[in-house]
């Protein structure tokens, strides 16, 4: 079974599913999963019953044991693949045995990780994007990852303690993403790779982020997305939840979730169309489109982010100060404010820029008191391929 996503595609507010550029790359399942939590499920996300949310783990969970014993796998593995989706060789050559090849973006690097902060990783695996977090967050930060394998953990400790990293700096824990085994309040950043489409319990996955998130705190992750809600008998099939379609939330819904569970107005980093090649499964899933998309969720106090993007009359001025990040800073795909250059914005990017952790790089001029309408939050597309990027290789 081989999937081959295409290119990284633009936003506007309504997220455009169109105008994608084309960058081959196949993408796997990843390695997460958990136990369905008490937190109630919108209307529009399609019901699993306990039995058949045990029988999905119970699959997800054998077949990425599978994955670490090197008895399953996906081309997407070869390295020139995990490059496309955004590691670079020096992360490959960190990462070493924990890269397996089962992620569909690189969350960990969009987040912009900094000295000091607590991270935890959704479904961590072999613990690839944990070892690269512990090097941003340095000694004085810490990170957790958690993963429902046992096999999974295994790998991920045996790697930790090969790089010398130890608790409380960098702690595996076994755990179910819908039931997280953290404090309240206790974490700066989320991430999770390919992880939430295997989920039997989306909603709770989004809540219990929200309750470890300290405020102000982001949650930042790759997954997979359709453009319609699939049939029940998509959604159950095995085949195609482990690669990470069945489970694959409808996009519009996912935003409705995002509302529901504190994280209003979730933002698009990048993204890439997947195009299924096997045609069996294309058979089966018909005229559905799939797309690989990496959001931004801020959690901020309850009205501070609006449902949709409204004027207030203010600006925001970037003072160049975020490390890496000299001349221009982008918030999304198509915010990128330049040093010093006056930049209007929204009400939730005024409060997405000034009331977290980017507040002191940003001067936000402007109040709520006057409210003029509907900001125009037009397209200016940021996150698009070279025209030159070369295609990377399937098997």
């Amino acid at each position: 079974r081989m999937l081959a996503g295409f290119g990284r595609r633009s936003r506007t507010c309504m997220l455009a599913l169109s105008r994608v550029p084309f960058v081959a790359m196949a993408v796997k399942p990843p390695t997460g999963g958990g136990k369905t939590a008490a937190a109630s499920s919108s209307s529009t996300i399609p019901a699993t019953t306990t039995t058949a949310a045990d029988a999905q783990r119970a699959s997800v969970s054998d077949a990425y044991a599978k994955v670490v014993n090197n008895t399953g796998g996906c081309c997407v593995s070869v390295p020139t693949n995990r490059s496309a989706i955004g590691y670079s060789a020096e992360d490959l050559a960190r990462a070493g045995g924990a890269d397996l090849g089962v992620g569909c973006g690189t969350p960990v690097r969009l987040a912009a990780l900094r000295a000091g902060e607590v991270v935890l990783d959704l479904g961590c695996g072999a613990g690839i994007d944990c070892f690269l977090a512990a090097d941003a967050v340095g000694p004085r930060g810490a990170v957790i990852g958690v993963d429902m394998t046992p096999d999974m953990l295994a790998k991920a400790r045996e790697g930790a303690r090969e790089r010398g990293l130890l608790a409380p700096h960098l702690e595996f824990r076994l755990g179910e993403i819908e039931n997280l085994p953290c404090a309240d309040n206790t974490v700066d950043a989320v991430i999770s790779n390919c992880v939430i489409n295997l989920s039997p319990d989306k909603p709770a996955v989004l809540s219990e982020a929200a309750r470890v998130l300290a405020d102000g705190g982001e949650f930042y992750f790759s997954d997979v997305y359709c453009d319609r809600r699939l049939p029940e008998h998509l959604r159950s099939h095995e085949v195609l939840l482990g690669e990470c379609l069945g489970g694959a939330m409808y996009i519009e819904d996912f935003k409705r979730l995002c509302a529901a569970t504190g994280f209003t107005d979730p933002r698009v980093l990048e993204g890439h169309e997947i195009a299924v090649t096997d045609e069996a499964l294309a058979e089966l899933l018909g005229e559905a489109r799939f797309y690989s998309l990496t959001y931004r969720l801020f959690k901020l106090p309850a009205g501070r982010l609006e449902t949709l993007c409204e004027d207030y009359g203010q600006y925001a001025v970037y003072k160049g100060t975020i490390a890496g990040h000299p001349n221009a800073y982008s918030l999304d795909d198509h915010h990128r404010l330049e040093k010093g250059k006056v930049f209007p914005v929204c009400g939730n990017s005024a409060a997405m820029l000034g009331e977290t952790w980017l507040g002191q790089h940003f001067d936000i001029v402007g109040d709520r008191n006057v409210h003029y309408g509907l900001f125009d939050c037009g397209p200016n597309p940021v996150a698009v391929s070279s025209s030159t990027a070369a295609a990377a290789s399937c098997c």
